[in-house]
């Protein structure tokens, strides 16, 4: 009997989804898909889900994640009026830490762009080391391939940064065929990490 393609680490990245963070956020999927996971995301909730119905979805989708990863970096203060800083991103990140106390299954990683500002941002972590990206595409691929080092055999950061850039031209043709300046919705990000899957596949060699 033939063995079936093996079943990937599905991991729930939880980061920002704006224009600022575009880059990034291709780097994280190139550089999960590249390192053979599977990234499923709070994009696939449906907008229109009411709130609590909303709240519902994230936490069984990091139920039904192995890993998740949580993006604190954004701390500054938001432009416009009430200026405030973004909760939503360690609050899931409590959620996670909170499933994780009840499921041995479930592992979760703080990324930072700065070292040492977890300290004073969220200072009950203190002794968790975040993994710090510097808010650089390459740092993003070499966090990842130290978060997940456990994962065996790893693609060079090098390699990750060409499927990155591999990625980062299939988003701008996506965005010249839809006619779109973002590129943050349900089947933009699907079509990302297919896209990329694809092309680890000839490069890495991932079932």
């Amino acid at each position: 009997m033939t063995a079936g393609p093996k079943r990937r680490t599905t991991v729930f990245p939880n980061i920002p989804y704006d224009a600022k963070f575009e880059r990034l956020y291709l780097a994280f999927i190139a550089g999960l898909t590249g390192l053979g996971l599977d990234p499923r995301c709070v994009l696939e909730i449906p907008p229109q889900a009411r709130a609590w119905n909303r709240l519902d979805r994230i936490v069984r989708l990091l139920r039904s994640r192995e890993a998740s990863i949580h993006d604190l970096s954004r701390v500054e203060l938001s432009r416009k009026p009430p200026r405030c800083p973004r909760f939503n991103m360690p609050f899931e990140l409590g959620l996670a830490v909170g499933l994780s106390l009840s499921s041995s299954t479930h592992r979760w990683f703080v990324f930072e762009a700065q070292a040492h500002r977890l300290q004073k941002s969220l200072s009950d972590l203190n002794g968790f080391d975040p993994f710090v990206h510097e808010g650089t595409p390459e740092s993003v691929m070499r966090a990842l391939t130290n978060a997940f080092v456990a994962n065996g055999s790893l693609p060079a950061v090098d390699d990750l940064m060409e499927l990155y850039r591999a990625v980062r031209k299939v988003a701008l043709a996506m965005k010249r065929r839809d006619g779109t300046k973002a590129l943050f919705g349900a089947r933009h990000f699907r079509e990302l990490v297919v896209a990329s899957r694809e092309i680890a596949a000839r490069c890495f060699h991932h079932a």
